[in-house]
């Protein structure tokens, strides 16, 4: 076997490795929720646990439909700040932006994407809740407070991915809209952005899941309330949020409640990507 072979064959088997490792990584944490979390939903009942409203572990009354609720208005609300945002954003640095602009907004938009999420929960506390309570109803820890602050979270990984999916698109389809006596608008909305769909909902897809999958921040301006809101100013509950403020002193039942509730949150996000890939696979066929 010649050297060449030798080092495609080593390289063949270190990427299989690492593909294997992280496959079991996943199996391992799915194996983990759902024994440790299904038992505790069959004790409590699935009716019961999914669409109960009141959640109160000292009275054995485990209902997590309003962190369901919070959950989903929550990444609504950061969906609607954040995506809008952030693919306009990218279609600007990747086709309008000159060098000199862009060479200022890349190190920036990388540092948003660096700063911890407790620093994040830190800013939304000292100032989004502190404006929100001066300015709107409420005491400012809230649904809306929590939107705006994932909305801004969700924005580096959107504007990273959907830039890397617009650059990627061939220049030729770009020269070619132009040589038809398309302007430099029409191409780039008609032509590039299409021809990158897919990248772009997978963007859409990673800031989702941040969105959801956000705990610190959320706990820091949300308000924390088990309870469904009425309104963008009440406070709310995340089932992330819920985990997170309760894991440390809960035990039997309780514990496995919460961990049931990491069992629901899995499925929602497993639900969120099949989604997306189903929007996307007809993005493609169009």
């Amino acid at each position: 076997m010649s050297k060449s072979a030798r080092k495609e064959g080593f390289a063949r088997a270190l990427f299989t490795l690492a593909a294997a490792i992280s496959i079991l990584a996943v199996a391992l944490i799915c194996v983990f929720l759902f024994a440790n979390g299904l038992p505790a939903m069959f004790q409590i009942g699935i009716p019961e646990f999914l669409l109960g409203t009141t959640w109160k572990p000292g009275s054995d009354m485990y209902g997590i439909f309003p962190m369901i609720v919070g959950s989903i208005y929550v990444t609504a609300g950061a969906i609607l700040v954040g995506v809008p945002a952030g693919i306009l954003t990218a279609i600007y640095l990747s086709r309008f932006a000159g060098s000199r602009v862009a060479s200022v907004l890349r190190p920036g938009i990388e540092l948003l994407a660096g700063i911890p999420s407790v620093v994040y929960g830190f800013f939304g506390l000292m100032v989004l809740v502190p404006f929100i309570r001066m300015t709107m109803p409420g005491r400012g820890l809230s649904l809306l407070a929590a939107s705006l602050l994932l909305g801004i979270m969700i924005l580096p990984t959107i504007i990273t991915v959907a830039k890397n999916a617009l650059d990627a698109v061939p220049r030729s389809y770009y020269e070619g809209a132009l040589a038809l006596g398309a302007t430099h608008e029409r191409a780039v909305f008609r032509i590039l952005v299409p021809a990158a769909f897919s990248g772009i909902m997978a963007a859409v897809v990673l800031g989702v899941g941040r969105a959801i999958g956000e705990t610190m921040a959320v706990v820091m301006v949300a308000g924390n309330q088990p309870v469904i809101p009425s309104s963008i100013f009440d406070g709310v509950r995340t089932m992330t949020a819920n985990i997170v403020l309760e894991m440390g002193y809960a035990a039997d039942l309780h514990r496995g409640a919460l961990i049931a509730t990491g069992v629901v949150l899995f499925v929602f996000i497993m639900l969120i990507s099949l989604l997306f890939s189903a929007i996307k696979k007809r993005g493609e066929e169009r």
